[in-house]
């Protein structure tokens, strides 16, 4: 699939990592954009996957891997959540033999586990005539990306992640979401967890930031907030959550839980292997303090764990509106001819700033000003001067 047009350029899009809602408002946004200003936009299925398995010298292949996207296609695609491109967690530079196909496999050398497939990607982006990738992701996917800015191809990355965990900006596409879908579940449980006067032990997403955790707790009035920055102690916990229990007049307590949280002395509940950037799948540790604290407490848990409950269905207004922003951001960047840059929200302020800024460092939750670490509870004294979400 080559482009043809002459005169025309071209842009590539992709989403990669986990979905979030907001990526189909991004996408139909920057093909609407794209073609109003004369450029053609090819859509990579699967993320990085897609360029990675389009065989150059197989016109055949590209119809599993890049799509052609005009109006039409992408016309009501916001009316919904999930990306309308498929996403995976493919890394080509550090590709295993099992995700790449068969034509690729030859070029693993004897006893080598991964191979960097680089060169193989920026040949395809040359043979398939794209000008500039937009890849919309979180840390691994969007550090792929700053690795082709390296290598001199023009990049232009969008920041999505349900855990607002990108360092460099204050928002990603797809936390607001989370956040609101967090919020009306464990009010929503509040229900079940008062009728049988239980401790509720709500798990969410969050592996290495537990901003989700926090400011879901903080909006919803939750007792007991557990982050990934800061090691539970059981025991302690569980002195802290019956004295809540025994003064609600309902007779019950909640705690939130990040999916990265660890117990004190132990490690991140971890299940199956690694994936291509090396995390293990998380998800389990609050059941697993429930059952703790049900030996400390005698009383009844309820475990609950949202998961992809925070990343299934529409997005509210705030993602609609960052994720069109940021799509019509990266095209001024794209006709203004500046690459090498990621989209980004600054103290409320659209901006834009150098990509290789998020491999410069790590996103957390400030826990000296926002955490009480022996409560395990929200401590947010002062809001002045804060950007919107705080981090």
């Amino acid at each position: 699939m080559k482009n043809d047009t002459k005169g025309k350029k071209t842009i590539a899009i992709l989403t990669g990592g986990g979905d979030v809602p907001g990526l189909n408002p991004c996408i139909k946004t920057l093909v609407y954009r794209a073609q109003d200003e004369g450029i053609r936009v090819l859509g990579i299925r699967r993320g990085w996957a897609g360029i990675l398995e389009y065989n150059p010298d197989d016109p055949a292949s590209a119809g599993n891997c890049i799509e052609e996207l005009h109006r039409a296609d992408v016309r009501t695609i916001d009316r919904s959540g999930g990306t309308y491109l498929h996403t995976s967690r493919t890394k080509p530079s550090a590709a295993r033999p099992k995700d790449v196909p068969e034509f690729l496999k030859d070029r693993f050398k004897e006893g080598e586990e991964t191979h960097d497939f680089t060169e193989h990607i920026l040949k395809n982006l040359e043979a398939l005539g794209i000008d500039a990738i937009f890849p919309i992701g979180g840390d691994d996917t969007l550090s792929y990306g700053e690795r082709l800015h390296r290598e001199g191809f023009p990049v232009i990355a969008i920041p999505k992640t349900m855990d607002n965990d990108v360092f460099g900006t204050d928002y990603c596409i797809g936390f607001s979401t989370a956040i609101t879908r967090g919020v009306g579940f464990i009010h929503s449980l509040r229900t079940c967890t008062g009728s049988h006067e239980r401790i509720a032990v709500v798990e969410l997403f969050g592996r290495y930031c537990g901003e989700t955790s926090l400011i879901s707790a903080y909006l919803a009035g939750v007792e007991r907030a557990i982050i990934s920055e800061v090691p539970v102690d059981p025991k302690k916990l569980a002195d802290l959550i019956m004295k809540d229990k025994r003064n609600n007049p309902k007779n019950y307590a909640m705690i939130t839980i990040s999916e990265g949280a660890r117990i004190v002395g132990g490690e991140m509940f971890k299940s199956g292997t690694k994936d291509a950037y090396g995390h293990y799948r998380l998800g389990g540790i609050g059941e697993e303090l429930g059952v703790i604290l049900k030996e400390l407490t005698g009383e009844n848990i309820l475990n609950q764990k949202l998961s992809y409950l925070m990343r299934s269905g529409t997005p509210d207004s705030l993602d609609l509106m960052v994720a069109v922003n940021y799509a019509n951001m990266a095209i001024d960047l794209f006709l203004k001819g500046v690459f090498g840059r990621l989209i980004a929200l600054n103290r409320g302020i659209y901006t834009d700033i150098s990509l290789s800024i998020i491999i410069t460092g790590q996103k957390r939750v400030d826990v000296r000003e926002l955490y009480d670490i022996e409560e395990y509870r929200p401590k947010v004294l002062h809001v002045t001067g804060k950007p919107m979400f705080l981090y």
